[in-house]
């Protein structure tokens, strides 16, 4: 079997999703966490004209730095109806810098309320820096 230096996939979960994220480094890893909270989520991207964000966030851990760039890409779903398609995130200790491409979202298959600290745990594993994300929906 193959094994890719970074991805996602879902995992079964009782009553919400679960994402189980891995990637050579932080800045990888909260990337493709977002991929794969879009992915789960079902949203598509309009063809419309692109939008650029910047995220500014500090936190004391890789895990509040995760749940506050996942939650603040629900926030911009939610409320700006817009999504994200290309990340350039710049790490300094848990301080976040980044700047995010995408454009309105056309549509969403499932909605996610919010990301959970549920058994939350940054931690190195054998395909480098790996996560499980349970998300409320």
């Amino acid at each position: 079997m193959e094994r890719s230096e970074k991805g996602f996939r879902e995992q079964e979960h009782t009553a919400d999703w679960e994402l189980e994220v891995w990637a050579p480094n932080l800045p990888v890893l909260l990337e493709q966490a977002a991929i794969g909270m879009y992915t789960l989520s079902g949203i598509t991207l309009s063809n419309g004209p692109k939008q650029s964000h910047q995220v500014n966030l500090s936190a004391y851990d890789p895990e509040s730095l995760l749940v506050g760039f996942l939650q603040e890409l629900l926030y911009q779903a939610e409320t700006a109806r817009v999504g994200f398609d290309r990340f350039d995130i710049h790490l300094y200790q848990y301080h976040l810098d980044a700047s995010l491409d995408g454009a309105p979202i056309q549509s969403i298959t499932k909605e996610i309320k919010a990301v959970t600290y549920h058994n939350l745990r940054v931690q190195e594993g054998e395909r480098g820096l790996e996560v499980r994300i349970v998300f409320d929906v």
